[in-house]
């Protein structure tokens, strides 16, 4: 099959996209998941939501996540975020491997990441791709199908406008809640987090 051709605009489109994110803190959250009582904050972590290629440089676009401690159990738990459970880079990305994967090989999919200057390794799109179980919607976008999610995210960054903040919430609504997928058959570990303690006196949800 004929591989498309990425066209310039797409690629700024895809990565303003992604950039909208860095520095987003996510800190909404239900009850506790286990038992349903009320949470207190507990602390803030740093992930790596995607790594973009910017003036022929990577650069790694990171979120903020907030955690949450039962008040009554002691479980503690994420507030929602951008991310499959158990998946190491935005849901956003990972919608566009399976996608492009629909037509692709492994390898063809790492190489037109690249050229959308998106860098995820060909292992880790492998895999996205074979344990996916679930069918991403998608539109088509200057001739190249992308997921639903991402030209979603991309109308609220065009509408919010360049170098302004978007609320998280309308982020992760963009993205279909993907923190809330559970089951969902990703099999990749965990990223390793840097953890960011509250102010002083940050017990409430």
């Amino acid at each position: 099959m004929r591989k498309p051709r990425i066209p310039p605009m797409l690629t700024d489109i895809v990565q303003a996209t992604l950039a909208s994110f860095d520095g987003a803190l996510f800190d909404s959250a239900g009850p506790c998941p286990s038992c349903g009582r009320e949470p207190a904050g507990y602390d803030v972590k740093s992930r790596q939501f995607a790594v973009i290629i910017e003036n022929d440089r990577k650069r790694a676009i990171n979120v903020l996540t907030k955690r949450f401690r039962c008040r009554s159990c002691g479980q503690v738990f994420p507030a929602d975020q951008p991310f499959y459970p158990d998946t190491r880079i935005g849901s956003p990305v990972v919608d566009l491997c399976i996608t492009l994967g629909e037509t692709m090989h492994y390898p063809r999919v790492s190489v037109t990441l690249a050229e959308m200057g998106i860098v995820v390794d060909r292992w880790s799109v492998r895999n996205y791709i074979r344990n996916n179980t679930r069918s991403v919607p998608s539109v088509e976008m200057f001739n190249v199908r992308v997921p639903f999610s991402l030209f979603s995210l991309s109308s609220l960054a065009m509408e919010t406008g360049e170098g302004r903040s978007i609320d998280p919430d309308r982020l992760l609504a963009a993205c279909d809640y993907p923190s809330r997928k559970r089951g969902l058959p990703f099999q990749h570990k965990p990223e390793t987090t840097r953890a960011t303690p509250d102010k002083k006196g940050d017990d409430t949800a």
